[in-house]
């Protein structure tokens, strides 16, 4: 289990590199929920997504390299890799499954990094970076399921927590599990957690059943950001413990939370950003009236196009 302290270590290690981002306490029916929501906007993070806390920590907890570092990502991790890579002076190299996005692909290229396309899915694209790795000697950075990645995840939770500590409920997409694992490790319980899934990349929800993390098959909306074929085991264990509950969302409830965040707030969030705020939307999770509810926005890397 990846432990408060372990985060508290992180926070202070990676607080020069990343930014604390703002949140949004909405009016009260926004959204038309019951709820009183509060936005965490992690898609203003640097790269836009969360995925540089865990990456800086990961990087800074141990001496890099002269083969610098190696990823796989759907992007944003890779990005988070390949922006933290050029902020330490190191070299990176991020392996994506060819159907990546080209907004995501070009990002990594103007961040330096070396990228390769391989493979269909993220499973295929990691398996070709482990096997880099071994051949060069650079260091590791998992999308999702390493204790210093998790820990840095979990700084979100924490600055969440400072900010907004009066929430009884924080809503949470779910891919790899990084961002829960940690987030959950962070609160322990001192809020209920929702994990939040596309219905096409049901990665928690299908361990909680099985007992175990298993495989699934992955296509859909946000298959790019949320398409991890099974559950880090690290956010596992948290989950089991301290996640209450895990909700599906459909593509189409996912879409309408993009336009939705557009009309209302004029943020852009890419698919997997939005999942979290569809799970309220859309009725999947149901608040009581008046229930402190929060929210967390944790990627925008998206052509507007495609939203607005």
């Amino acid at each position: 289990m990846i432990t408060p302290e372990q985060i508290e270590l992180a926070a202070g290690r990676i607080a020069s590199y990343i930014r604390a981002t703002p949140t949004i306490a909405l009016e009260p029916r926004a959204f038309g929920s019951p709820a009183l929501i509060t936005l965490k906007l992690e898609l203003l993070q640097h790269t836009g997504s969360f995925k540089p806390r865990g990456a800086f920590n990961r990087m800074l907890s141990t001496r890099l390299p002269e083969a610098g570092v190696i990823a796989a990502s759907g992007g944003n991790h890779g990005a988070a890799v390949a922006y933290a890579a050029r902020q330490l002076g190191c070299l990176a190299e991020i392996f994506v499954p060819e159907p990546t996005p080209d907004v995501k692909v070009d990002r990594l290229r103007r961040y330096g990094a070396r990228v390769m396309l391989v493979g269909a899915s993220y499973a295929e694209a990691y398996l070709a970076s482990h096997e880099r790795a071994a051949q060069t000697g650079a260091l590791e950075v998992h999308a999702y399921d390493q204790p210093e990645v998790v820990a840095g995840q979990g700084t979100l939770g924490r600055e969440f927590e400072s900010q907004a500590p009066d929430l009884e409920t924080v809503l949470v997409a779910v891919g790899g599990g990084g961002l829960i694992g940690g987030v959950a490790a962070w609160y322990a319980g001192r809020a209920r957690l929702i994990g939040v899934e596309p219905e096409r990349c049901p990665t928690l929800h299908a361990a909680r059943e099985a007992g175990e993390p298993v495989d699934v098959e992955v296509s859909g909306l946000a298959a790019d950001s949320l398409g991890a074929r099974r559950i880090g085991s690290l956010a596992f264990q948290a989950a089991q413990r301290y996640v209450h509950s895990v909700v599906l969302v459909t593509d189409e409830e996912i879409r309408q939370t993009q336009r939705a965040l557009w009309d209302n707030l004029r943020l852009i969030a890419e698919p997997g950003g939005a999942a979290a705020l569809a799970g309220l939307r859309s009725g999947k999770y149901q608040p009581r009236a008046g229930e402190r509810v929060g929210v967390i926005v944790c990627g925008g890397n998206t052509d507007p196009a495609r939203v607005v």
